[in-house]
């Protein structure tokens, strides 16, 4: 096999960088070339973490926080693998995931980008891949009617249902391995997008350019989730909110970016409202948190105000 690469971009996630470099450490085995982490500006002692603990680790140190797509971009230039894997700092790798991934792409000559079955911290299946938004679908969602309408909609579907490898659409960013070849032709990820929603844009890229993308259950991993959103989850709530109006504008002009704007007034009013009313009646023990995070969404929505 042909050596890989592994770029991971942490912000603030030091115990959770920390076992996602040891599971590698374990189970990456002689595939695995190097290891490049991109550090952005974390103030929680990370870059330190990797270098008094990791020494065999590749550490850039970025003085700014780069984002993803553009933290992802720095490893990928410095990385000298024929396969690249971007994985979050808050996976756990499991044993044989890698060698399960690359064997497919050395299979299988038209796929550029493979991703894994992904289990959540609470040891459930978390959805995985899904389809690419249109119209509909985020109507679907944006109204809470996917899952009167999950067959129609099919926005999302669990990674738990597929037997065997299956192409996708859209593949969940926290663990991807492409080939080398494959992002020559298509380019990097859009540093447009800071956080979020440079998945499904890579995705749509892939696909654009005719390479296959493609989910791979016989390979694993654990995804925690929040590793770095929790740490600020209204300022990420808005970052996600900028990255959809960001691709909906790139890939569906200006029409599309006046839709998803309705499309998320509405999304966020209905559930500050469901949510009020939760309160009222001593119900849902989260909702005054989510109460709050739809406020700071439609502020930002109207006034552009940040947190």
């Amino acid at each position: 096999m042909k050596a890989l690469s592994v770029i991971i971009v942490s912000w603030n996630g030091r115990d959770f960088l920390r076992d996602c470099l040891n599971s590698i450490g374990t189970s990456g085995g002689p595939l695995v070339r190097e290891v490049i982490v991109v550090d952005n500006a974390s103030s929680d002692g990370s870059a330190e973490m990797v270098a008094g603990q990791f020494s065999e680790v590749m550490l850039i140190r970025s003085k700014e926080n780069l984002g993803f797509a553009r933290g992802n971009n720095l490893g990928m230039h410095q990385a000298s693998g024929s396969w690249l894997a971007l994985v979050n700092s808050d996976v756990v790798v499991h044993p044989g995931c890698f060698e399960q991934l690359v064997s497919y792409l050395e299979a299988h000559s038209d796929v550029g980008l493979v991703g894994p079955r992904v289990i959540g911290g609470d040891g459930r299946p978390q959805p995985t891949y899904w389809q690419l938004p249109t119209l509909w679908n985020t109507a679907c969602r944006s109204l809470a009617l996917d899952n009167i309408f999950s067959r129609l909609s099919r926005r999302r579907r669990k990674n738990s249902i597929c037997g065997g490898p299956v192409e996708v659409e859209v593949l969940s960013g926290c663990f991807w391995v492409a080939r080398r070849e494959a992002v020559a032709q298509v380019g990097g990820l859009d540093e447009r997008f800071f956080f979020y929603a440079e998945d499904l844009d890579w995705c749509k890229r892939f696909r654009d350019a005719k390479w296959k993308v493609v989910f791979v259950p016989e390979a694993s991993a654990t995804h925690f989730g929040g590793g770095s959103s929790a740490v600020a989850p209204f300022r990420y709530s808005i970052e996600l909110l900028r990255a959809n109006l960001a691709y909906w504008k790139k890939h569906h002009g200006v029409l599309g970016l006046a839709v998803f704007f309705f499309l998320s007034v509405i999304h966020h009013a209905t559930r500050l409202l469901v949510r009020r009313m939760e309160m009222a009646f001593g119900r849902g023990l989260n909702s005054a948190n989510k109460c709050q995070r739809s406020l700071v969404c439609l502020r930002w929505l109207f006034t552009g105000k940040e947190v």
